[in-house]
């Protein structure tokens, strides 16, 4: 096996064919990650939500991580590192154009909504929340046989 480092295009190719990544994030000292439904446009990673822990964290500190891999095998994978900030589109006084670009993207994955919107037993989530990571820097590696 043979594993080598990505361009930033192979990178970015990743994560256009990506439909869930896993989200990190802290608060405090404490790390949590998240698998996430996604789209990317080439700067930026668009999600929904609703609202729950992730989202609370991710107000309290937007710096983030998101991962995506392409698994074939034990020795034969991709693994892209999204790096980058939280911003919320949902809320009225932000970025209009990005909450378009949001809709628009994740509007060509049939049932994008339905992760995030599920209810967790015994909790009821009523607020629905549209974000983007915008990237701020990408690495990756693929290993080959």
């Amino acid at each position: 096996m043979r594993v080598h480092e990505l361009s930033r295009t192979e990178c970015t190719d990743v994560l256009s064919r990506a439909q869930i990544a896993r989200l990190a994030c802290t608060r405090g000292n404490e790390p949590y990650i998240v698998p996430i439904y996604v789209a990317f446009d080439g700067e930026a990673l668009y999600g929904f939500s609703t609202l729950g822990q992730k989202i609370v964290w991710l107000r309290e500190n937007p710096r983030v991580c998101a991962e995506v891999e392409e698994i074939v095998d034990g020795r034969e994978w991709t693994t892209v590192l999204a790096f980058g900030r939280y911003e919320e589109l949902s809320r009225p006084h932000e970025d209009r154009e990005g909450l378009v670009r949001a809709e628009a993207l994740l509007a060509k994955r049939p049932m994008f909504w339905q992760p995030g919107a599920a209810k967790v037993e015994g909790q009821e989530h009523a607020v629905p929340v549209l974000y983007r990571i915008a990237v701020e820097r990408i690495t990756g590696r693929r290993a080959v046989r």
